[in-house]
């Protein structure tokens, strides 16, 4: 009985002191905000015009750029993620095979971001560029659709894990069920398997979504970094996180550092509704 109250009374602790963190992380970002949120307003955050120069600063363009980069990974890791871990929980549970692929994909979570940022580089952008030149559109290299591969390549990792564990959860009795009234192993997979993970499989894509939004280093050095608002998936842009990381140590004016800063405070914000949002909808898919 002791024992339980001092687990409890740890839990409680750890409880507030998270809570602490994230409310010191926050009045931090909204204090250092304030010049700019009292000059600027909500001009900030319609605004298209970045221009430090002048005097200009539009949140817009990095906000769009941070959900359209965020959510294409998403696009196009989500069939990669599903593939990886229906193969290594249901296909090749054990084995040489399931050992070398499961190796490779914790390494993948291991490198460091300006790593996958120098391979987009010298990789990526190349093959990009000659996509560019066959469909007759700028060729750029870098730009949106290039960051949104390289950040498809660097969050599969993470969701691909979190599913697999998930479908591993399973309950045999279930499968075992399908299995003696002559169903086949996809149609197990397709009736009883993904329809009792699918809020385990949401919540793995949204933390995989909520790794895309906060990577910085990577998307900066292939994105283009151009601080407007992008009229294609191929065209160079911004996110929030990679403004900040270009522009920060260049921020000598009190409302240039500020707007910065209420970039990092927006980003927190984005983040938070996501989380919100997914929480919403891994309640209803848990309740289907």
């Amino acid at each position: 009985m002791k024992s339980d109250t001092v687990f409890k009374y740890v839990l409680h602790l750890i409880a507030v002191i998270i809570l602490a963190l994230l409310s010191l992380i926050f009045i931090t970002l909204f204090v250092n905000s304030l010049p700019s949120i009292k000059s600027l307003g909500l001009k900030f955050f319609i605004s298209t015009r970045w221009n430090p120069v002048k005097g200009e600063f539009g949140a817009l363009p990095f906000l769009v750029g941070t959900l359209i980069t965020s959510f294409l990974a998403l696009i196009i890791s989500t069939p990669f993620s599903l593939s990886i871990a229906v193969f290594l929980s249901e296909y090749f549970k054990r084995g040489a095979l399931s050992s070398v692929i499961r190796s490779g994909v914790e390494l993948l979570s291991g490198i460091p971001s300006v790593i996958y940022g120098f391979w987009g580089l010298f990789v990526l952008v190349p093959v990009i560029r000659n996509l560019e030149l066959k469909l007759h559109v700028p060729p750029y290299g870098v730009g949106i659709f290039t960051a949104s591969l390289l950040l498809a390549i660097m969050i599969i990792p993470y969701s691909a894990s979190i599913i697999r564990e998930v479908m591993k959860l399973v309950p045999a009795d279930l499968k075992e069920a399908a299995y003696s009234l002559g169903a086949t192993r996809f149609e197990v997979l397709k009736g009883v398997v993904i329809p009792y993970s699918k809020s385990g499989i949401t919540a793995g894509l949204i933390l995989a979504l909520g790794r895309a939004l906060g990577e910085t280093m990577a998307v900066t050095m292939v994105i283009g970094n151009a601080n407007v608002l992008p009229t294609s998936i191929f065209a160079p842009s911004n996110t929030m996180a990679s403004i900040i990381a270009n522009e920060f140590s260049e921020a000598v004016d009190s409302i240039y550092l500020s707007s910065l800063v209420e970039l990092g405070l927006l980003l927190i914000v984005v983040s938070a509704a996501i989380n919100i949002i997914s929480r919403w909808v891994i309640k209803r898919t848990s309740k289907v």
